[in-house]
């Protein structure tokens, strides 16, 4: 080629190179704008969702979009300040979120970020010293970006990025991109929730309203916990609810009302004060959460009991003057966030209503107790200023008329109506007796215990118990014996509780002149094939410590039989 040749193609090449020069530029600001497009479309759809949850899925989404990433996450830090307490993912089917279980709680990379909320990129996981690896079935990643997530100065959360796509690493423009999206992440979800809190506000003062109308309105009391435990089931987004009460002169709690999940199974079921998350809500009178109930040792109580629970929450059930009446518990399902002080804050106040209405039924008892022993005691003067006047002139009247009988028989007759009509008056006698030891006692009698123990087994078991009472129960047995007879009825009733799973129980009560006869029958599954019930023993042992006898039977139609007896001669 001529010297002229390559002087006229010299200009040409230059110019080609300006012109590819150019073109890249051009490429790259077309890029840089269509990445600024994107990142203004993420940080609007991100800004306008005020559904919390949504919210936290849309910043994950746009983010994995934004950088080209295989696998993208958010992990939201707990009350703790060290683990995560919500864990989202894209990328990963759920398919392999099954297989790989338990989401990450804040080990390895993902507690560095929790400790050191700064940026962070990585060519190879591998390499960095506080990897942790993966778990089995978890696939492969390499590259990694990390960016914390911040509201109002405090660390919210981080975001994960993983594995760009054609296997390039994450560079500084993309930490730019997320950092920026972060940001906006940050703002979005402080909306969110302030729109949420604002929200649940509304449902706390509707359901207050609702339960006060109920409360005003002469509601029964477990109707009215019923409400109240509903509606905290609903606001909170809790998928169980349990009100746990003291069992007088113990240190235990039973399960009076019981809503969600396997309902049936928690009812009745009795736990230790000491060693329990409602039993440390209601001795320190203030409320205790869990993580997880899965894994919390505080709840020792029956196998099973909170398979699929995850955070909790009891509240004790206090009034303004300290006295805690019971606690209630709320369980979220695995994997939902953990309850927050922002919202046991208003459970508080919504937990005393529970109080109230458990304090107003107390009231309402003390007030029905004191018509019944006021009318207990008209009754007890018109029997003996009425019925026990006339029934003595009768028999003085057939009495003075024996003379005048010469037929044998009917002499005999007339005496023998004469000597009942004395024993109808002993009765008499001895029922008014009766009725005024219940006013002096304040209804602490054989017979008020009987039907207070067997009204109280009615929350527990879902129905009404049938009581039947004969004899001269409050003056023929004495109250060593009342004692045991009271003791028997509850440990009795406990078992029909925890193990019958009945839908019928009958309770009868009788004393004769020998001996006081307690039966309790039911229509459940029976005794164990095995033998006993270790806890029928002390029933057994009381029997025998009276002279008397003790009988668990299995009827042939079904159900259990217990038949206690005691002789009142010996007492």
């Amino acid at each position: 080629m001529s010297a002229e040749e390559t002087a006229s193609r010299l200009p040409r090449l230059r110019l080609d190179e300006l012109l590819g020069e150019l073109q890249s530029r051009i490429d790259a600001a077309r890029g840089t704008r269509d990445r600024v497009q994107s990142l203004l479309e993420a940080v609007m759809s991100v800004g306008r969702e005020l559904d919390l949850a949504q919210a936290l899925r849309r910043i994950v989404e746009a983010a994995a979009v934004l950088v080209d990433a295989r696998y993208a996450a958010l992990g939201v830090i707990g009350p703790d300040g060290e683990h995560l307490s919500q864990f989202l993912t894209v990328g990963l089917a759920q398919d392999q979120i099954d297989e790989i279980g338990r989401l990450p709680s804040g080990h390895g990379i993902l507690g560095e970020l929790i400790r050191h909320p700064e940026s962070l990129r990585l060519t190879e996981l591998s390499s960095h010293p506080a990897s942790y690896g993966f778990p089995a079935h978890h696939p492969p990643m390499h590259t990694f970006l990390g960016v914390p997530v911040r509201i109002r100065g405090q660390v919210f959360g981080n975001l994960y990025l993983t594995d760009k796509h054609g296997g390039q690493d994450f560079d500084a423009d993309d930490e730019a991109v997320i950092a920026t999206l972060a940001v906006a992440a940050g703002v979005a979800i402080d909306n969110a929730r302030l729109y949420e809190e604002a929200q649940r506000r509304q449902a706390w003062l509707q359901a207050g309203a609702e339960i006060t109308r109920s409360l005003l309105s002469g509601s029964e009391r477990l109707e009215v916990l019923r409400l109240i435990a509903q509606r905290a089931m609903e606001i909170t987004g809790s998928v169980l609810a349990d009100v746990t009460v003291p069992v007088a002169g113990t240190d235990q709690l039973v399960v009076e009302l019981a809503l969600g999940a396997d309902a049936s199974a928690r009812l009745g079921l009795t736990i230790p004060v000491n060693g329990t998350l409602s039993g440390a809500a209601f001795s320190g009178a203030a409320p205790e959460t869990s993580t997880d109930l899965r894994t919390d040792l505080r709840f020792p109580a029956g196998p099973r009991r909170f398979e699929g629970m995850g955070s909790a929450v009891a509240v004790p059930l206090g009034t303004a003057g300290g006295q805690v009446h019971g606690v209630l518990l709320l369980a979220r399902a695995a994997g939902e966030p953990v309850f927050s002080i922002e919202e046991t804050g208003p459970l508080l106040g919504f937990a005393d209503q529970a109080a109230l209405a458990m304090e107003l039924a107390v009231r309402r008892s003390d007030a029905d107790q004191l018509a019944l022993l006021e009318d207990r005691d008209r009754i007890a003067r018109d029997l003996h200023d009425l019925a026990i006047q006339r029934l003595f002139a009768t028999g003085m009247t057939l009495q003075s008329a024996t003379r005048f009988i010469e037929h044998p028989g009917a002499s005999e007759r007339v005496l023998r109506a004469i000597g009942d009509l004395d024993d109808t008056i002993k009765i008499i006698r001895s029922t008014i007796f009766g009725l005024r030891a219940r006013e002096a006692e304040g209804g602490q009698t054989l017979r008020s215990r009987a039907a207070r123990a067997v009204g109280e087994a009615q929350s527990s078991l879902g129905f009404g118990p049938r009581l039947s009472m004969e004899g001269l129960l409050d003056t023929d047995v004495p109250q060593q014996v009342a004692e045991d007879v009271m003791a028997v009825l509850t440990e009795a009733l406990s078992n029909v509780v925890r193990h019958a799973r009945a839908t019928r129980v009958e309770v009868a009560l009788q004393a004769t002149a020998k001996e006081v006869v307690l039966t309790v029958s039911d229509d459940g599954v029976g005794l164990p094939s095995g033998g006993r019930r270790s806890g029928l023993a002390n029933l057994a042992e009381r029997a025998e410590g009276l002279g008397g006898s003790f009988e668990a039977l299995g009827p042939a139609e079904g159900g259990t039989r217990l038949v206690w007896r005691a002789p009142l001669d010996r007492a």
